[in-house]
């Protein structure tokens, strides 16, 4: 069974559809990587799949681990297994970066049917996955992304990300103005949770973050569909030929 199956999928944002007839499969284990230049529908997929409410889904199905996710609100299909890493990540002014992920966290054991977890266990799990991904205590102590640079505030999606350790992880275009060594934090984050019962999607219109982080699979997106998939090689036909050369 796929880890992330969608089928025929058609989407709008008022009266504009977006999404026409999108089919895609991602298997457990797999890094997939979706690459199509701007306004292609590459990140309403992404939202679209979380459960953004601007978003009407018009047609076809999304399984998640096998359960149509189309009916569950997006903290639901959040606390399910799914994360989105935003290409924009919002400030949450007074909200602590601990505060915020430790109520992130338990919302998902009560979820998932089991006890919160305590001061020291959250403290524990946070300073270790802080320590593998170089965060340093300070940043931990400020506001939710209030007051970091752009390459800060992805290095800490990847972190929350680490944190909460979902089975389906969504990199919208990540590598957007970042530096050499934010990318290769971003990367190291992938490296770190790639397990074989979590899969990655990885948008993109660009090779940056994909020369550190090597995907299984490539599709390629053009106007609201998939119209290409096989293998990593697909990065440097895009890079040489560019889109037009998959219509």
């Amino acid at each position: 069974m796929p880890l992330l199956e969608i089928k025929n999928l058609h989407a709008s944002i008022g009266d504009k559809e977006i999404l026409k007839g999108l089919n895609l499969t991602i298997e457990a284990g797999e890094v997939h990587a979706i690459m199509g230049r701007n306004g292609c529908g590459k990140s309403t997929l992404a939202s679209v799949i979380t459960g953004h409410p601007a978003y009407r889904v018009t047609e076809g199905s999304i399984l998640f681990k096998g359960q149509d996710i189309l009916s569950l609100s997006p903290d639901a299909r959040a606390n399910s297994g799914i994360f989105l890493a935003f290409q924009y990540p919002v400030e949450l002014p007074g909200v602590g970066m601990a505060q915020f992920l430790k109520a992130a966290l338990n919302a998902k054991q009560v979820f998932l049917g089991k006890p919160p977890m305590d001061a020291v266990a959250f403290m524990k799990h946070m300073n270790l996955r802080a320590t593998a991904l170089g965060i340093s205590p300070e940043m931990l102590k400020r506001p939710v992304n209030v007051g970091f640079s752009g390459g800060e505030k992805k290095r800490l999606e990847t972190f929350q990300m680490a944190m909460l350790e979902p089975d389906f992880c969504i990199l919208d275009e990540m590598d957007s103005g970042l530096d050499v060594d934010a990318l290769k934090v971003v990367g190291q984050g992938v490296s770190v949770m790639r397990e074989s019962h979590r899969g990655f999607m990885i948008i993109t219109h660009h090779d940056d973050l994909l020369q550190y982080v090597k995907p299984d699979k490539v599709s390629i997106m053009l106007d609201g569909q998939i119209v290409k998939t096989g293998g990593a090689d697909f990065v440097r036909q895009v890079e040489e030929q560019g889109y037009d050369s998959f219509r």
